[in-house]
């Protein structure tokens, strides 16, 4: 009874096998096609081991034909999927069996000598001819009624040492192909092992172990049972006692190298197989689970069964693919022949893109994001967040020190003292602080620019998705016109910089005014020297006992001013008895009197000149007491001016000009940045965004509509 009920199950896992496998072989082929683009899951069974284990007998074993390439060096270079179809035997004993490629459709190959040359011209073709190795897969599908409705995914085998063509890291990339096929939950793991290796370190069910920890979806294959050391056996491993499979293991024996070259057929090798089993008391009692035939047969159950667990998940999924692609489909539209329908629909796909990008701009599309900042609210955070805000927190002070205004004051008064700050030294001053704003404000508008190329990148319309070659147009005339704007734009900034630096208004209502700014800056330096002078009160205590001569000379000295950086001396000349000047000059001009008298009667002679004698023979008892005077008195030599000069030490008159020219640069540089702040941004949105919006339906009409419709 029991015999009966798993005859019958075998019966009904084969009939639904055998209508549902060429389904999932059929969604296979489709899918390949799409490549990437496919996200579905299909199951499959994927063949994995290491080079010469016998994972290629194996296959040819369950076909029952010589088909693979085989060789002593790596022979599967590229995965094969392997598609096994049963037909159904003829009365006549007339059956046929052949294989179909997808990359060669409605070619049938009879001969299977064909088969393996094929697979090696298609391998040579994308791995080339020295042992290079490649993911891209083969697809062959055999018709024969001596196999059962298989897919199998034959994978490179695991390699150690590169040779030929292959990189250095062969091993590495070999195991992350064969890794993208068995750690989908929907892939069954055919591990080959074989026999003569050790067991527990197979390369198979090491990498069988890490995609599928449980053991749910791998079968364990052992070959070439029939070469093992004298004494040792594989019952354990086939019993599933060192390591265990829920699915269980298969030992098989493959035909050797020998048998291969004798031309053995794979159904002599399939009788020998089974004596083979069947003679050996160890697996005597193991003999009807193992052998190729009992493989196939697992195989086509477990497939089965594992294409009825997944069957519901797949079903929806393909569903829910269905549906966006008809979706997807639907939104394309009917397709219009005539030429007048294809130029309304092109006009109206410009028409709604130009409406669309403009609705952007001003926030009215119907999308509006919840989670950041687009379109036209973009454009409004950079020009007050970024770029007023950044505007606002620079100092024009800030890269100009005391002595550079210092400099530029005294620059400024030429060969003579300034009596007051003269206009000259904060004119350029203050232009050199408003040609720092151009910078700024040229980058503001590329931001502007940025931003409206993303937008148009953003904008989508539903029938631009059927013809991407348009949205391609239309992003490079977009593009170009974009740029177009913004060279007006950046001109224009130039010229309201240009402006302000060509005429400063100091009548603005809002600049602070000389008098105001002399008010300010003597509170400063007020409450400076205040805050200077209370630590040394002690001091000028004893100061106002010194006698009056004494403090006459120093309040003198410190009303002296500088002329052109050099303050005057004459305080400390006397205070050391020295005669002035103007009585210098007098005892020195009899000396140079020669000078004095230069003229006509100075080259012929004349009264002039012999009076000019008379005079020094007059005055000649004056002047002797001047020799003995150069006789005791060294000459003054003056120092040589340095190639770069630098203006003298601070004094309270400078201190005062000082802050007077900072507080005149800071009330002009806040009215000429917020005309900038103003500007700026209006000449950006005149020139660049507003001009977009109404000039771009005429752009694309001009440069895409009319030109296509030609």
């Amino acid at each position: 009874m029991a015999e009966e009920q798993a005859e019958v199950s075998n019966n009904v896992s084969a009939a639904l096998g055998h209508s549902v496998i060429p389904i999932v072989n059929k969604l296979q082929d489709i899918f390949a096609q799409l490549g990437s683009q496919s996200t579905i899951e299909l199951p499959q069974v994927a063949v994995v081991g290491s080079q010469s284990s016998g994972k290629s007998s194996v296959l040819e074993a369950l076909v029952g034909r010589d088909f693979l390439p085989r060789g002593n060096d790596i022979c599967t270079r590229r995965p094969l999927v392997l598609q096994l179809v049963q037909r159904k035997r003829k009365g006549d004993g007339n059956d046929e069996e052949w294989g179909e490629f997808l990359h060669l459709p409605g070619k049938r190959f009879f001969d299977f000598n064909e088969i393996r040359k094929e697979i090696q011209a298609e391998t040579e073709r994308e791995a080339g001819g020295n042992k290079g190795v490649t993911d891209k897969q083969i697809r062959l599908k055999i018709f024969s009624p001596n196999v059962l409705d298989i897919t199998l995914v034959d994978l490179p085998g695991l390699t150690k040492v590169p040779v030929g063509d292959q990189p250095s890291d062969i091993e590495a990339r070999i195991r992350t192909m064969i890794m993208s096929y068995i750690k989908l939950q929907s892939c069954l793991i055919l591990a080959v092992t074989p026999a003569n290796s050790d067991l527990v370190n197979s390369d198979a069910l090491q990498m069988a172990g890490m995609a599928d920890p449980d053991g749910y979806r791998t079968i364990g294959v052992i070959t070439k049972l029939d070469i093992m050391d004298r004494g040792t056996d594989a019952r354990n491993f086939l019993l599933g006692k060192v390591i265990p499979l829920r699915l269980g293991y298969v030992g098989v024996v493959n035909r050797s190298q020998e048998d291969i070259l004798m031309n053995r057929s794979i159904k002599d090798a399939l009788i020998a197989e089974e004596k083979f089993f069947r003679s050996r008391p160890v697996y005597s009692d193991l003999a009807d689970r193992c052998g190729v035939p009992q493989l196939a047969k697992k195989l086509n159950q477990i497939l089965v069964q594992h294409i009825k667990t997944i069957l519901p998940g797949l079903k929806s999924r393909i569903s829910a693919a269905l549906v966006s692609v008809a979706k997807e489909h639907a939104s394309y539209g009917e397709i219009t022949e005539s030429k007048a329908g294809q130029g309304a629909l092109l006009l109206n796909i410009l028409s709604k893109y130009s409406e669309a990008f403009s609705s952007m701009v001003e926030g009215k599309n119907e999308e509006l994001s919840t989670s950041e900042l687009s379109g036209g609210a973009r454009i409004h955070y950079i020009f007050q967040n970024i770029f007023v805000k950044s505007l606002e927190e620079v100092d024009p002070c800030e890269d100009l020190t005391d002595d550079d205004i210092r400099t530029a004051i005294q620059n400024a008064t030429g060969t003579k003292s300034a009596l007051f700050v003269p206009e000259v030294p904060f004119e350029v001053l203050i232009r050199r602080q408003i040609a720092r704003l151009l910078d700024p404000s040229l980058q503001c508008a590329r931001f502007i620019y940025d931003e409206l190329i993303k937008m148009s990148h953003r904008c989508m319309v539903n029938d631009m998705q059927r013809f991407p070659v348009l949205r391609k147009r239309m992003d490079e005339v977009i593009g170009n016109f974009l740029r177009e704007g913004l060279e007006p734009s950046e001109t224009m900034i130039g010229h309201i910089i240009e402006m302000e630096m060509d005429y400063i208004n100091t009548s603005h209502p809002n600049f602070i005014g000389g008098s105001k700014a002399v008010e300010m800056a003597l509170q400063q330096v007020k409450s400076s020297r205040v805050a200077a002078v209370i630590p040394r009160q002690k001091d000028t205590g004893d100061s106002d006992k010194a006698p009056n001569s004494e403090r006459s000379v120093k309040s003198r000295a410190i009303l002296a001013r500088p002329v052109n950086g050099i303050v005057p001396e004459q305080s400390l000349h006397d205070k050391q008895g020295v005669r002035p000047a103007a009585e210098v000059e007098k005892t020195a001009l009899p000396v140079n009197s020669s000078s004095s008298t230069w003229g006509i009667s100075s080259i012929f002679g004349g009264y002039d000149n012999r009076t000019s004698v008379r005079e020094n023979s007059t005055s000649k008892p004056f002047s002797e007491p001047d020799q003995s005077v150069e006789h005791s008195i060294s000459v003054i030599h003056l120092r040589e001016p340095p190639a770069v000069l630098r203006p003298s030490e601070t004094h309270s008159d400078d201190a005062i000009e000082i802050a007077i020219t900072k507080l005149l640069l800071r009330s002009y540089y806040d009215i000429v940045r917020k005309n900038i702040e103003d500007s700026v941004p209006k000449a950006i949105m005149h020139f660049l965004v507003n001009h977009t919006k109404r000039e771009l339906h005429n752009v694309f009409i001009k440069k895409l509509y009319r030109n296509l419709m030609r």
